[in-house]
């Protein structure tokens, strides 16, 4: 039994690992949102932490650039042309900012049922960055 093709790849990642996917959209959240990295209680953490993603969704903008992405990411699946979509989100290490857009958006996109969507994260699991 195969699956179905994914009409969505949202990968997060971390500018200090390497250079960024290759991808139809790629976001990055380095220097207008802040990052949790700076708070000690959330260092260690990771977008898959609620209080990451909490702290993520709090950020001033955020919600807005997702909204965005996700009208993007629609824009790009209308044109002519129809195929898969690919979307990297990066910041600085990709376990915090990074993972949690990545998230959301996903969410967002899940809400419509036609669409398949995968969730890749580069970087979430590598150790964090000191700096």
């Amino acid at each position: 039994m195969s699956c179905p093709p994914v009409d969505i790849t949202v990968t997060s990642f971390g500018y200090l690992h390497g250079e960024p996917p290759k991808a139809d959209l790629t976001v990055d959240l380095r220097h207008h949102f802040r990052d949790p990295h700076v708070n000690p209680a959330l260092r260690y953490l990771t977008a898959r932490d609620q209080e990451v993603r909490d702290a993520v969704a709090a950020t001033p903008g955020i919600t807005d650039l997702v909204t965005a992405l996700a009208a993007a990411v629609t824009a790009f699946r209308s044109g002519p042309t129809t195929g898969p979509v690919t979307v990297a989100v990066g910041c600085a290490g990709g376990r915090h900012r990074a993972g949690a857009v990545a998230r959301d958006l996903v969410q967002r996109l899940l809400e419509n049922p036609r669409l398949t969507v995968d969730l890749v994260d580069r970087d979430l699991e590598r150790p964090v960055v000191d700096r």
